[in-house]
């Protein structure tokens, strides 16, 4: 809930201020914001307006005058710089993401995404903007060269908050964008800090955060000062956004729902490929946009791979991030635990097993078990809905050509994998998905330097790697008359 004091004044917490021009921004109203784990206030975050977006906008603007021409090599060595302070700062900002998201700090966590954060922004430095040598003879000198849009807008979700907000801001950054940033409201105080630890590596106004308030999504949209919008988050929010851009012409990003299919053949071996798939599924407690969320399973192996995802799950230890032995956490939010739980018990009501989970034990925090739910159909809620928790539902199938249909059958696709010892037989099942990437074997890796993005209602647009930095230029030409 929102409070019209200061937070000294009666209410001792920790306040996390937005950051605009490299300077602390407070409001007169403040949100409170408590652990998933066991709902204690970890601090208080300032409610934005669109007076705090204007200013955001118009320091952007400013700043981009000079940004957007300095030299290529300061631009890299900001890079460098952001990525060193995001090491040094590792610890504190690890911790208080995972208070404020839920994950826990070991294994493929809070640590695991601050490592991510400062791999980014190291990878963003040591890209080079190409020029094309288009036509030189003796009439004509034609280069093609790669230019910074502007202001960039960044909206970033609460599955993997910093990291995601880096990958917006580095290749916007070293391209010679100046950036403004909204963080979800969930989880908005791991975000403020960052940019603001950011900030002193920067000049004044290359880098913004605003943080959540009525409206201020859709506004910057609209905003007419913004000249790019970069999103993560629901398919249905991409198209609210694409709506709201549309009268500016802004360029965009959007890299939206997946409910991403793996295809296990009848040739694997269930033990060796069990802790791939699990991981594949669960990672983050399954609120990852490309983790796996479809499981088809051939007949022959259906049940021995059934088991040995039980055996799996049954070994890894879910509980508060502040306990060392904890590799999951609760669910980050109340809005979608219901969803999680709606899901298993639609199934359950459907027919299908449950083989593990499917019910909440008695907590105070927004815990549920890891749930894998077996004959599963391809008509079930939770087969047709991207779950984004700690469910998967196992379809079990005989012909290969229908588990091919059944995985493109649906719009939301940014990922998809084939599990098979034979390599040459997964490959030919790989190019018939309809998937950003396909893996095989595995499920769900992004390293900086492999670009990716969705295919049909999944994306628009490409991030990372050489293409994920010119996604944020612009082309111009210069013809030059010999």
């Amino acid at each position: 809930m929102n409070t019209p004091m200061h937070p000294d004044a009666g209410l001792k917490a920790r306040t996390f201020p937005m950051v605009i021009h490299n300077q602390p921004i407070e409001t007169g109203h403040w949100r409170r914001v408590y652990d998933p784990a066991d709902g204690d206030m970890i601090g208080l975050a300032p409610v934005g307006t669109q007076s705090e977006l204007d200013q955001a906008v118009a320091s952007a603007r400013e700043a981009f005058k000079t940004w957007s021409m300095t030299p290529d090599e300061e631009r890299r060595a900001a890079c460098i710089r952001m990525s060193e302070a995001l090491t040094a700062h590792a610890d504190e900002l690890a911790l208080l993401l995972s208070q404020e998201q839920g994950k826990p700090m070991k294994g493929l966590n809070a640590e695991f995404e601050l490592g991510g954060c400062a791999a980014w922004m190291g990878f963003a430095a040591s890209l080079d903007l190409p020029v094309k040598t288009l036509q030189d003879d003796d009439t004509a000198l034609v280069e093609q060269h790669h230019v910074p849009i502007g202001v960039i807008g960044s909206i970033t979700p609460w599955n993997w908050p910093l990291m995601i907000a880096i990958w917006h801001i580095a290749p916007a950054i070293r391209a010679g964008n100046t950036v403004v940033i909204k963080p979800s409201p969930y989880t908005t105080l791991s975000t403020l800090r960052m940019v603001e630890i950011l900030t002193h590596e920067l000049p004044k106004g290359v880098l913004n955060v605003v943080a959540d308030g009525d409206g201020i999504g859709p506004s910057m949209a609209a905003h007419e000062g913004i000249d790019k919008i970069m999103f993560t988050g629901s398919t249905e929010t991409g198209k609210a956004i694409m709506k709201a851009a549309a009268p500016t012409l802004k360029k965009l990003t959007l890299e939206m729902g997946g409910n991403d299919a793996g295809i296990v053949l009848p040739d694997a071996d269930p033990q060796a490929i069990a802790e791939g798939l699990f991981w594949g599924a669960f990672i983050n407690n399954g609120q990852t946009c490309a983790a796996l969320k479809r499981l088809y399973v051939h007949d022959d192996i259906y049940d021995a791979v059934c088991d040995a995802l039980v055996a799996t799950a049954k070994q890894v230890k879910m509980g508060p991030g502040r306990q060392e032995d904890s590799l999951l956490g609760p669910v980050q939010n109340a809005m979608q635990l219901e969803v999680v739980e709606r899901l298993a018990e639609q199934a359950r009501a459907d027919g299908a097993n449950i083989l593990v989970g499917g019910a909440r034990t008695e907590t105070s925090g927004f815990f549920y078990p890891i749930t894998l739910i077996a004959d599963a159909t391809e008509d079930m809620s939770c087969v047709m809905e991207e779950q984004f928790g700690p469910l998967l539902p196992i379809i079990r199938y005989s012909d290969v050509d229908d588990a091919v249909r059944q995985a493109n059958a649906l719009d939301v696709d940014l990922a998809a994998s084939v599990w098979s010892s034979d390599l040459d037989a997964a490959r030919a099942v790989a190019q018939r998905l309809i998937a950003g990437t396909v893996y095989v074997n595995k499920h769900g890796e992004v390293a900086p330097h492999i670009p990716f993005g969705g295919s049909r209602w999944s994306s628009m647009g490409v991030e990372f790697g050489q293409e994920g930095l010119l996604a944020c230029t612009n082309i111009k030409i210069y013809n030059i008359a010999k």
